[in-house]
């Protein structure tokens, strides 16, 4: 199976599976529920529940049991994109190619939107049908998604990013900024699925952080490159937004080709990692090809 056909048949999945959570949820309140709805199904790449499958079948951890972590990280990351857009935030009119939620509907059902989604995320962790062994692992799956969701994690990251826009920071400063902005879900991706696995090593739990970390950071490294090469046709946004929202970028701390080289460390640095795992990892390795030459 190719990984083309790999990550549409995950995009699928989650897709379908997202949905029948929305359309189990009665209809008391319709304008909310269409805009979670939206959010959640507009598009997307589907890239951190695609690693939770790909770490998952790695360590041999039965589909049926990656879905409740792959749905619920998805719903964290749909709430966060949501609220990101919003007017008091980046103040974006076009996400995925299409409007924004609080342009589609309104600004408070759109904040809604985002907080229904967050708590739908643990819902799902705390109730969605799991095998024996999985289901002693739901607090574990809470308490990793907790943490990279909140103020250690993406939330958290945020608000360094909200207080270093128009402040020159340095590159640790930067990497700390997105390890927990953009990596800590990507992290959260791949210890999720970890934590399912019956017989993982310690050892291989470290290096699929490592690895997490890694690609989260090249995520981010390629995003910024892309602000500034890329179109707002393909990319889905306005092209040059962090450009001209004088944001803290790659590109703006190490100039275009700084950022590029930086890109390509990073890429043997995560392929390092998988290479020292006693696993098969070839659609890892095919998924950090993907987040490397990614144009959208």
């Amino acid at each position: 199976m190719t990984f083309d056909t790999q990550q549409k048949r995950v995009h699928q999945r989650v897709d379908a599976l997202l949905q029948a959570q929305i359309s189990d949820l009665d209809e008391h309140a319709p304008r909310l529920k269409n805009a979670m709805q939206y959010a959640l199904l507009m598009g997307g790449k589907r890239m951190r529940p695609f690693l939770v499958y790909a770490v998952g079948e790695a360590l041999g951890v039965s589909e049926s049991d990656l879905d409740a972590p792959a749905l619920a990280i998805e719903c964290i990351h749909a709430y966060s994109l949501v609220h990101d857009d919003l007017p008091a935030m980046d103040d974006d009119d076009l996400r995925r190619g299409h409007p924004t939620c609080h342009i589609q509907f309104d600004e408070a059902n759109a904040i809604l939107a985002g907080d229904a989604l967050q708590t739908l995320a643990f819902d799902i962790v705390v109730n969605y049908p799991l095998s024996d062994f999985a289901n002693q692992q739901r607090i574990e799956l809470v308490r990793i998604l907790s943490q990279a969701s909140g103020y250690d994690g993406m939330c958290g990251g945020q608000g360094i990013d909200l207080q270093s826009t128009n402040t020159l920071i340095s590159q640790q400063q930067l990497e700390q900024l997105h390890s927990k902005k953009t990596g800590a879900l990507i992290i959260a991706a791949a210890k999720m699925a970890a934590t399912l696995s019956t017989s993982v090593s310690d050892e291989s739990k470290a290096l699929l952080s490592q690895y997490a970390k890694t690609i989260g950071l090249a995520f981010q490294v390629q995003d910024d490159i892309l602000d500034v090469v890329g179109d707002s046709k393909t990319l889905g946004k306005p092209q040059g937004s962090d450009q001209e929202q004088n944001k803290s970028t790659y590109p703006a701390l190490l100039g275009l080709e700084g950022a590029q080289a930086y890109l390509a460390q990073l890429h043997q640095e995560a392929l390092q990692a998988l290479t020292a795992l006693p696993y098969n990892t070839q659609v890892l390795k095919s998924f950090t090809d993907f987040v490397i030459h990614r144009n959208h």
